[in-house]
């Protein structure tokens, strides 16, 4: 399979440009995400990026990537009324990238809900503002981050790891 077309669509155009290539034929709802472009220079926010396929028989399988940005704290339109499939994605979405979606319906009445990530869990851990805690905790044992500053002129080395249950070096007659 090939992706064939990739469009960029207005945010207001999304769920009917989804509707119109359903129509064309790509009814078939690959997956849906999200790319955390908030420190974009011109027109930050977010991309919600759809990927439909096209499965009428006796033609070649080819898909189309649907991609909008969202700019930040907005909501994008829901697409479970053109494809029930789409709420899984949704709710996914919504949980890792805090992207409501208006018209959101899954047929339970529960809304956008938790999905994956464990209860009373607080942050959005795709955007790229979220810390790690484990990073808050213990500092990276190996070469430092981007941006971090050197003290000499030569790049730290990572820091040698023995595999486990291998001995070390010195282990053994020579």
């Amino acid at each position: 399979m090939r992706v064939t077309d990739a469009r960029d669509v207005p945010l207001g155009e999304w769920v009917a440009t989804a509707v119109a290539l359903r129509e064309e034929g790509y009814a078939f709802f690959d997956w849906l995400t999200a790319v955390d472009e908030t420190d974009a220079e011109q027109d930050p926010g977010l991309d919600v990026v759809c990927h439909l396929v096209d499965v009428r028989p006796d033609t070649p399988l080819t898909s189309v990537l649907l991609r909008t940005r969202v700019p930040d704290g907005v909501a994008a339109a829901s697409l479970t009324g053109t494809f029930a499939g789409a709420a899984w994605h949704e709710r996914e979405t919504h949980e890792m990238f805090g992207l409501p979606f208006d018209g959101f319906d899954d047929g339970t009445d529960a809304g956008l809900r938790p999905l994956l990530l464990p209860d009373g869990f607080e942050g959005t851990p795709l955007r790229k503002t979220f810390v790690l805690a484990a990073r808050a905790s213990k500092p990276w044992p190996g070469a430092k981050e981007p941006g971090e500053g050197h003290e000499s002129a030569r790049a730290p080395g990572r820091r040698r790891v023995q595999a486990p249950g291998v001995p070390p070096p010195e282990w053994g007659p020579r």
